[in-house]
């Protein structure tokens, strides 16, 4: 394997950068390398092609190499959005750089709604991490949302071909899983719940609390820090490889993300509120900059699945992909030194009947 081969999967495993640069003693300030200028690379869209569609409600996309092949992560359900027990979770594997896919996986929780499905590339396994809310055995109306019976679970595989599920992940109950990463000998997971876990834990609103699980095998996870005392929420992370630390939340203080930075695993988060609201955050390296991406909403052109460089503490907006009402929840991965295989999900196209379906998207993105 060459070396950029290499480097290119270390580059997206859990979010975690390949070692191919260090970040300057300013870089923790800055946010930046400092080999990096300010003139952003110009990027356009192509290969724009639906991926997935089964009739059902298809959402909350992640993407990851494992082993030289692309995998591809998503929920699938027959009754929508919302909470259900007939969800569940659909694992795709492409062998040639996302021209084509194969099913290789797909797990569900009994009597709970799985989503939120993330990949996370640790101890030579692949993880694929799901958020469940309990719901019985049938929908769950909205007011009986239970944020602390919420648990993870994963599939996990060690080939590829032979997958374990579903697995629950001990220590996560009252928590909702999202994102992880790695550094080191140890995963990082967001989980966010209700402070004391409190009894009337309805819903969320802004009593709830984000905070850092980390765990040394993937399956059992503990309490490593708060990074985030209110408006808890998803949050993606990524590591340096001298551990520094920097975090996409969907929530700052306001409407807009926020940004947060820590010098190493478990240590304080400084926080600086972005100029976007980011929905559904990806954050991850690509050209040698910080990407981040989620659904946008302003103005008169409703929500929109956006592509952003995080450069100077702003977002700088590079690309909008073909997308409108609930969308989002973006995957990326490096297919070379300028490309890049991006997926998203979007309720944009109508069937034959003239319904929005919702569906899985696939595109690449390419430096000009």
């Amino acid at each position: 394997m060459n070396d950029f081969a290499t480097d290119r999967r270390q580059f997206l495993i859990g979010g975690v950068l390949a070692p191919i640069a260090a970040l300057a003693a300013s870089g923790l300030e800055t946010g930046l390398f400092a080999a990096e200028t300010d003139e952003l690379p110009k990027v356009e869209v192509t290969n724009i092609r639906r991926a997935f569609h089964n009739g059902e409600h298809n959402a909350f996309t992640d993407l990851c190499w494992f082993q030289d092949r692309i995998y591809l992560a998503f929920r699938s359900c027959p009754d929508g959005h919302m909470v259900h027990p007939t969800s569940c979770i659909i694992i795709l594997c492409s062998t040639d750089r996302g021209a084509s896919w194969k099913e290789v996986h797909r797990f569900s929780v009994h009597h709970r709604d799985t989503r939120d499905p993330h990949f996370l590339v640790f101890r030579n396994r692949l993880f694929v991490l799901t958020g469940t809310w309990y719901s019985g055995a049938t929908t769950l109306p909205r007011e009986d949302y239970d944020l602390n019976l919420h648990l993870g679970y994963c599939a996990w595989t060690e080939d590829g071909a032979k997958w374990n599920s579903p697995v629950m992940l001990d220590g996560t109950f009252g928590h909702y899983i999202w994102r992880a990463a790695v550094h080191g000998e140890k995963a990082y997971l967001c989980g966010r719940r209700k402070p004391q876990f409190e009894v009337k834990a309805r819903g969320e609103g802004r009593e709830v609390e984000s905070l850092m699980l980390e765990s040394d095998d993937g399956l059992i996870w503990r309490t490593c820090s708060v990074f985030q005392p209110s408006l808890g929420d998803e949050t993606a992370f990524l590591f340096e490889a001298d551990g520094q630390g920097l975090a996409i939340a969907r929530h700052g203080q306001g409407k807009e993300a926020g940004l947060l930075r820590c010098k190493s695993p478990g240590s304080e988060w400084n926080r600086t509120a972005l100029n976007e609201p980011v929905g559904g955050p990806l954050l991850t390296r690509w050209l040698n900059r910080y990407v981040v991406a989620g659904r946008k909403t302003s103005g008169s052109e409703g929500p929109k699945t956006t592509f952003w460089w995080l450069h100077q503490d702003r977002l700088t907006e590079f690309a909008v992909l073909p997308s409108a009402g609930d969308n989002s929840y973006p995957g990326l991965v490096s297919l070379d030194e300028s490309t890049a295989l991006i997926s998203w999900y979007s309720s944009h196209e109508k069937d034959d009947k003239g319904q929005p379906i919702t569906a899985i998207y696939l595109a690449e993105l390419r430096e000009k």
